[in-house]
């Protein structure tokens, strides 16, 4: 049965970074491509991270040279290392594990950037 689980959530404070880790189970990991989401309260879910298979990255505008996505194909491990972060970034954060028309979801980390 594949398994999506993230950590790393928290809280901090603006200006404070986070890593989150995202760990796939029972599945081939490296053909995947991962997606980091966030949904914060009554907006809708947004990408804000992705890495294919051979590494290359993709960011929107609104995390672009703050948040870094990377991946440990060997500890079947994704990595969200975020930086300078702000209220706006408040949200949960979800772990997308997709290959063609195959995808995984996990259960969500709360971030909650606050002072």
């Amino acid at each position: 049965q594949v398994q999506v689980v993230e950590s790393g959530g928290g809280l901090v404070q603006p200006g404070g970074s986070l890593r989150l880790s995202c760990t796939a189970s029972a599945i081939i990991f490296t053909i995947y491509t991962i997606d980091w989401h966030r949904q914060a309260p009554g907006k809708q879910r947004e990408l804000v991270a992705s890495i294919t298979p051979d590494g290359n990255t993709d960011y929107p505008d609104s995390v672009k040279d703050r948040f870094t996505i990377s991946r440990d194909n060997a500890k079947n491990t994704v990595y969200l290392q975020m930086n300078s972060l702000t209220p706006e970034d408040t949200a949960v954060y979800y772990c997308n594990v997709r290959w063609r028309m195959v995808d995984y979801w996990g259960q969500g980390t709360q971030v909650t950037v606050s002072s």
